[in-house]
C-alpha cells in the first residue's frame, strides 16, 4: 500500500502509461480461443471445479437493462424504458441457470451471489423477487455467503432494498461515478448526494452492512477541484468501501464514448494526479488502499482478507471468495471452471435465441494450458498479494525467464523487488500493478502489440 505521504514522479507515470490488461482473468479475454468451448468439455470442466470447490459455487447473474445510456459505461446493456421485456427475461435466466443446476445433478451451494448489469433496480421488487426465489429455492445459499448487487442511486427505491435484503443480501454497490453537475452531463449520469445518501441510510437501518460506492476518473471535465468535491460529499456519507476506477476510453468497442472529444478528458499525469488527489483525502479520512484502486475502512472484510492473504481478484473485481467454480448467466456472462474459461453470447438476441433452444449461450471459451494455469497463480498473486514466488518447481514455466528479463526496468525505477524466484511490488510499485502483472502475459508478450483493446494504466 502506498503511503499518503508518497508521491509519484511524472516520469514514472509517463514512462508506464500503456494500454494493459485489467488483469481480472488469465489468460485476458482478447487472447482466448475464438470459438465456443465444446460443451462436453466445457461440462467437465464445470463439473471438476464444482467438486474440487466441496460442491460451493460463486453465481453471477448479469441484468441487462438501463433507462438510458451512460457513454463513459463499457458494459454491455441494452437501453430500453419498455418494461415488459423484465418478465420473459427473468424466465430465461432462470431456464439457464437449470441447464447449469442438470449439469451438476445435486443441488449446490451458493457462497457467493452478485447481480449485475445494466441496471438491476431497473427491474421491480416483484420481478427481483422472482428471479431470486428461483435460484434460491434449488440451491443451498450457505450461512455466510456473500449476497451483493449493483444500483442506480435514483432509481433505487425502498422496495427493492428491502426485497433484496429479506433474501439474504447485506452488501450494495452504488454507482456515484461522479457529482459534479458538468462532468454528470458529459456522462448522462445523473444523481444527486442526496439520492445517494438517502439509498445509503435507508440500507443500513434495515440492515445491510456493506455499502460500496464507485467512483471514476479520468472523466470528462474532471479537474483536481471537481474530484475533492466529489470525494468529499462521499467521506460526509463513509462508506465502508470504494472503488475508484480509472475511465477506461475504448470507443472502438463502445461507440457512446464518441459524446465527448479526446481534449475534454485528462490523460497522462493530469489523470494520474486526479486520482492522487482521492488517494490522499481517502486514506486521511481512514480508509486502506486495497490492490488496485479500491479502499476499505479497517473493520471492512475486504482488508481482513488482505491481512489473512485471502483476497482474490475474479471477473467480479475483489472479492473475500475464492470457488474454483464462478458461474455467470445472461448475455455476455463469465463464467469460469479454474481450468477453462466460457462467455456467453453477447446480445440479447443471440443469448434468446440459444435459451429457447434449451442449448448452453456458449459465444466463446478458453481451455488453459499448463504455462496459463502457472502463470494465471502469479498473475493473481501480484494483483491480490503484491507479490509471488516460484521456488516450487510446479510454480515454474519457461516463460518465467523472460518474466525476470521483463522485470528489469521495473526494478531499476523502483517498482518492485526481485529474486531469481520471487517478486515483491514496492509501495511505489503498488500504482503500477498493471505494468507488473503484464511482465507474466506471456499472451500478451508474445502478441508483440497486436492486440491495443485495452485501457491505459495512468
Amino acid at each position: 500500500m502506498l503511503s499518503s505521504t508518497q508521491t509519484i514522479s511524472k516520469e514514472l507515470i509517463r514512462k508506464y502509461d500503456q494500454a494493459l490488461p485489467r488483469y481480472t482473468s488469465y489468460p485476458t479475454v482478447p487472447f482466448w480461443d475464438k470459438d465456443a468451448p465444446d460443451e462436453e468439455v466445457w461440462k467437465r470442466a464445470i463439473q471438476d471445479a464444482w467438486l474440487t470447490g466441496g460442491k460451493s459455487l460463486s453465481l453471477y447473474v448479469h441484468l441487462l437493462f438501463c433507462e438510458s445510456l451512460c457513454t463513459y459505461c463499457a458494459c454491455n446493456t441494452r437501453i430500453t424504458t419498455n418494461h415488459k421485456v423484465e418478465e420473459p427475461y427473468i424466465d430465461r435466466l432462470l431456464k439457464e441457470w437449470a441447464m447449469y443446476l442438470d449439469i451438476l445433478e445435486e443441488t449446490p451451494h451458493i457462497s457467493e451471489l452478485h447481480l449485475g448489469g445494466g441496471t438491476p433496480t431497473f427491474f421491480s421488487p416483484s420481478n427481483l423477487k422472482a428471479l431470486l426465489d428461483g435460484i434460491e429455492s434449488s440451491a443451498i445459499i450457505e450461512k455466510d455467503a456473500a449476497l451483493s448487487f449493483e444500483a442506480h442511486p435514483a432509481s433505487t427505491t425502498t422496495e427493492h432494498l428491502r426485497v433484496l435484503f429479506n433474501a439474504g443480501f447485506k452488501r450494495i454497490s452504488l454507482g456515484v461515478q461522479d457529482f459534479d453537475k458538468r462532468v454528470q452531463k458529459a456522462i448522462h449520469r445523473f444523481q444527486s448526494p442526496e439520492d445517494v445518501q438517502r439509498v445509503t441510510e435507508e440500507a443500513r437501518a434495515m440492515g445491510y452492512n456493506s455499502v460500496n460506492f464507485d467512483l471514476i476518473y479520468g472523466l470528462p471535465f474532471q479537474t483536481e477541484a471537481t474530484i475533492r468535491e466529489t470525494v468529499n460529499h462521499v467521506l460526509n456519507i463513509r462508506p465502508d468501501r470504494i472503488a475508484f476506477y480509472s475511465y477506461a476510453h475504448v470507443p472502438w468497442m463502445k461507440p457512446g464514448q464518441r459524446g465527448y472529444e479526446d481534449a475534454d478528458l485528462p490523460n497522462g499525469d493530469v489523470k494520474r494526479n486526479l486520482y492522487e488527489t482521492g488517494r490522499e483525502m481517502l486514506e486521511e479520512a481512514g480508509y486502506i488502499e486495497i490492490g488496485m484502486d479500491h479502499f476499505a475502512l479497517p473493520d471492512d472484510e475486504l482488508f481482513t482478507a488482505v491481512k489473512n492473504g485471502t483476497l482474490h481478484r475474479n471477473f467480479m473485481g475483489y472479492t473475500t471468495h475464492n470457488n474454483p467454480l464462478l458461474l455467470g448467466i445472461g448475455p455476455s456472462s463469465i463464467s469460469d471452471a479454474q481450468t477453462m474459461f466460457s462467455q456467453n453470447a453477447k446480445t440479447l438476441e443471440e443469448w434468446n435465441e440459444a435459451i429457447d433452444a434449451n442449448k448452453l449461450p456458449l459465444h466463446r471459451g478458453h481451455l488453459l494450458s499448463a504455462e496459463d494455469i502457472i502463470l494465471r497463480k502469479h498473475v493473481l498473486n501480484i494483483m491480490c498479494r503484491n507479490k509471488t514466488n516460484w521456488s516450487n518447481e510446479n510454480d515454474q514455466c519457461d516463460f518465467l525467464q523472460t518474466t525476470l528479463e521483463l522485470l528489469k526496468p521495473l526494478e531499476e525505477d523502483g517498482l518492485c523487488i526481485v529474486t531469481e524466484h520471487s517478486v515483491e511490488v514496492t509501495e511505489t510499485g503498488q500504482a503500477f500493478l498493471r505494468n507488473i502483472a503484464a511482465c507474466f502475459d506471456a499472451r500478451l508478450y508474445r502478441s508483440k502489440g497486436e492486440k491495443t483493446m485495452f485501457s491505459r494504466t495512468a
